[in-house]
């Protein structure tokens, strides 16, 4: 292992691993002299924003065109299928997107992959097949068009943005579908009961760092045992609080649905049995007689749909995997079925509002000033043309973090470029003269390639 201490292997470890922890990794990896990092799982660069779901691709595509239009980003989406339909109409939408699942040919993948390493503003669409080694450090998004199955899944997805340590943004829809879909992957595993039971709870910690009410990163830092004493302020619902209203007797008239109609029907048929929709079903199974019908018209449909979710979400009421996602009520939800209990729930949210886009507008996103837009562009066509001719990724000759701290400190001398983090010996020998040249020009202006 080659480290910066030579001679002394070194083991990299989370703020949650205990001292015994710590010790019987050494002994069972035969490193009892190693020197031991404690990190925390922390990433405050990382701004992160999860929204309800409704027209996904479309509420993926205004926060790209908003927040990140040339930024480089990946894609996360449950099945191949999504991934080929999601990378096609990105490109369709004028961005630079490419597909990454286990279905490609090695040559396919391995070609999309060294694209969006090498190129800029390449977005790649991908199962969760992609990642793993990938250590690109100017992803400026992560986005997540389907529900992670677990937190640990989200945070190390998540984790391959930003890791140049500059703002990026951690954005996911997620809906009742996506749910109802990871349920019934969960009940047709083959696994024994005691890994079913694991990773139940797993979705149940995923859905609860999804609907929570206060800061997204204490639930998600506490999940990891390393309580965040405050509100983080860099989270969506830290910035904008979401709306809660009492939804007590809407919840119980839900719940009288389920039971009403036999435990039997998907949440389709029962927010139309509610609105007292005539279909061919509800008239068919004579529900169009029962007392539930027509009784919450005080709602409209999504809001329907959003009171089913978060009753699943919250574990009221449980999805029938072997009767096509019927809902069925279930021991927890008896309290608030009789009014002993009252609930609170939150207005679903599918896009940031007016006010919140006015003032937050640079969360997550490298910001250049006005005045340094034309320095900023001429040494990133600097340093593009310098990859394209060693044929090596732009951060490798140097990183977004290089190019903020050049504009911010503008060097006049090698002396002070060596001072700029980055910038070693080798560069300096290299570069120095060319970024003098290009630092010093009074628009910052340099030829193409």
């Amino acid at each position: 292992m080659q480290t910066r201490f030579p001679g002394v292997p070194r083991i990299a470890l989370t703020a949650t691993a205990d001292q015994r922890t710590r010790q019987e990794i050494r002994e069972r990896l035969g490193l009892g002299a190693a020197r031991v990092f404690i990190d925390s799982f922390n990433r405050p660069n990382i701004f992160y924003r999860i929204s309800q779901k409704k027209q996904g691709k479309q509420q993926l595509l205004n926060f790209l065109n908003k927040e990140h239009p040339e930024d480089s980003g990946i894609v996360y989406c449950l099945s191949r299928k999504k991934v080929e339909q999601t990378a096609e109409w990105l490109v369709l939408s004028g961005r630079k997107a490419l597909p990454y699942h286990a279905g490609l040919s090695p040559e396919e993948r391995r070609a999309n992959q060294h694209r969006f390493i090498v190129e800029e503003g390449i977005i790649i669409v991908a199962t969760i097949a992609f990642g793993m080694g990938i250590d690109k450090p100017d992803v400026r998004f992560v986005a997540h068009l389907d529900l992670p199955r677990s937190i640990e899944a989200y945070y190390q997805e998540t984790g391959r943005a930003g890791r140049d340590g500059l703002p990026a943004t951690a954005w996911m829809v997620y809906g009742l579908q996506d749910v109802v879909l990871l349920k019934q992957l969960q009940a047709r595993s083959s696994a024994s009961v005691h890994i079913q039971q694991i990773e139940q709870q797993k979705l149940d910690a995923m859905l609860a760092l999804c609907e929570v009410t206060g800061c997204r990163r204490q639930v998600l830092l506490n999940y990891f045992d390393e309580p965040l004493d405050k509100p983080c302020g860099y989270c969506d619902l830290c910035l904008e609080p979401p709306e809660i209203w009492d939804g007590t007797e809407v919840t119980r008239k839900a719940l009288s649905c389920i039971y009403r109609s036999g435990q039997s029907f998907g949440v389709a048929h029962l927010v139309d049995i509610l609105l007292g929709k005539s279909t061919d079903k509800t008239r068919r199974f004579g529900h169009d007689r029962l007392s539930t019908f027509a009784i919450g018209t005080e709602l409209d449909q999504s809001s329907w749909r959003s009171v089913y979710r978060q009753l699943v979400a919250r574990g009221y009421v449980n999805v029938d995997h072997d009767s096509h996602g019927a809902l069925k009520l279930n021991e927890r939800c008896r309290s608030l079925l009789k009014g002993d209990e009252r609930i609170q729930l939150r207005r679903d949210r599918y896009e940031p509002s007016r006010k919140y886009e006015q003032e937050y507008r640079e969360v997550g996103r490298v910001v250049v000033e006005a005045h340094d837009q034309q320095l900023w562009e001429a040494l990133r066509q600097w340093r593009r043309c310098h990859a394209e001719e060693q044929n090596v990724p732009a951060y490798v000759i140097l990183n977004d973090k290089t190019l903020m701290e050049l504009i911010k400190v503008r060097p006049q001398s090698h002396l002070e470029l060596s001072r700029i983090t980055g910038i070693g010996q080798f560069k300096l020998e290299k570069y120095g003269d060319d970024l003098l040249a290009v630092l010093g020009s009074s628009q910052g202006v340099t030829e193409e390639c």
